[in-house]
């Protein structure tokens, strides 16, 4: 697993936005992102999960958000210029983005959508995110994953 490069990497290579390769083995764990934080010795505030939506007339759209947080649908719905969301379910996932749940990124999904980040993303020089399939994350500057993605900052975690 250590020194596998993932199709992210590969992109993100490509499009000379550095980054830094994080390996985790949760063992017989079950996969959660903070199991994920607490292998990696990381901040879940600083760690981020990406998570599909519909919106209910502009369709299909990602959401990148801290670990320990929870989507506000409503705050959602607004960044996309929307009337509502809903999650996408968790089977429709690999169809939709090409990851299985626990591995999403917003990183070379199998089609563009509408990506925001969480504006919290903007208080730290680094995030990190899924770096494609479990076992792999990634430390990156959020500018730059932004500007590469075409994403948007928003606020978008309750509370």
């Amino acid at each position: 697993m250590k020194n596998t490069k993932t199709n992210v990497m590969r992109l993100l290579d490509k499009g000379k936005v550095p980054y830094t390769p994080l390996y985790y083995d949760l063992g017989h764990r079950p996969f959660s992102g903070e199991a994920v934080c607490e292998a990696l010795g990381l901040d879940p505030a600083g760690s981020f999960k990406t998570l599909c939506a519909r919106g209910e007339r502009k369709g299909v759209a990602v959401f990148v958000i801290p670990i320990a947080g929870e989507l506000d649908l409503k705050a959602a719905a607004k960044a996309l210029g929307d009337k509502a969301v809903e999650l996408a379910a968790v089977r429709e996932l690999p169809t939709l983005t090409g990851y299985e749940r626990g591995a999403v990124s917003p990183v070379g999904m199998k089609k563009r959508y509408p990506i925001f980040i969480d504006a919290s993303a903007l208080e730290r020089d680094i995030i990190e995110i899924s770096g494609g399939m479990k076992g792999a994350s990634l430390s990156i500057a959020p500018r730059p994953l932004a500007d590469f993605l075409g994403a948007q900052f928003a606020p978008l975690v309750k509370g």
